[in-house]
């Protein structure tokens, strides 16, 4: 008779912990149904061909942020007395070389507000494109721009003074906006044309002028989502 009552007692244990689970089951399958597909996303990798949403930091020469998505650290440049852009966060298709010779980002800046669209040369957007690829949502890296040591020029002294800049007052460092298009023979002859701005740094003073590099080394990229 006892061994009969235990074995009752054993089913009735079952059974709940059988409801139990599923009742947390069905918590789970509800919470993960709330979710939609963001839960899969989270173990996706970026594959080619995949349109991947990300936020990116690039650095000049020196290593000073340029422009960057990061609020809080455009904020922080920005409070330092230092030149930087703030820029939304940008849509990249993964391993697939751009087309155009520059992709345009709209940009802010505490002097100009969303005034100006700042140009990602083709250089660092095929380097996002394919660093991007194995990335997961959230993760970060840094990555190579090996081309950007050939984007110098040499201002002359004459040039600079066309463009409101004394040579005497510049230093190495300091920073001058100019303006880039992708179609430059009409720049040239002074057709109208789109202009989008880039910042160059001087990076030497010359009796001949002054070397101006608009080249960024390296940029932080981090994948938001992948589509």
């Amino acid at each position: 008779m006892g061994e009969k009552k235990q074995k009752e007692k054993t089913v009735a244990q079952w059974k709940k912990f059988v409801v139990v689970g599923a009742c947390v089951l069905f918590v789970v399958l509800m919470i993960v149904s709330g979710m939609g597909s963001s839960w899969i996303s989270a173990f996706a990798v970026a594959r080619p061909g995949d349109v991947a949403v990300i936020d990116y930091t690039l650095y000049d020469a020196g290593g000073n942020p340029i422009v960057t998505t990061d609020q809080t650290l455009f904020k922080q440049v920005a409070t330092q007395g230092r030149y930087v852009l703030f820029s939304r966060q940008i849509s990249v298709t993964s391993n697939l070389s751009l087309a155009h010779t520059l992709f345009p980002v709209q940009v802010y800046s505490t002097g100009s507000g969303w005034a100006n669209q700042f140009a990602l040369f083709k250089p660092e957007y095929d380097a996002m494109s394919s660093g991007i690829v194995g990335m997961k949502v959230n993760e970060q890296k840094r990555i190579t721009i090996p081309s950007s040591a050939s984007m110098t020029q040499l201002w002359s002294p004459e040039l600079l003074k066309r463009n409101g800049v004394n040579m005497s007052d510049i230093n190495v460092g300091d920073i001058i906006p100019m303006g880039v298009g992708d179609n430059p023979e009409e720049m040239a002859t002074n057709q109208s044309s789109t202009t989008y701005m880039r910042i160059g740094v001087v990076s030497q003073k010359t009796p001949e002028g002054a070397v101006v590099d608009f080249g960024y080394p390296a940029a932080d990229i981090r994948v938001v989502k992948i589509n």
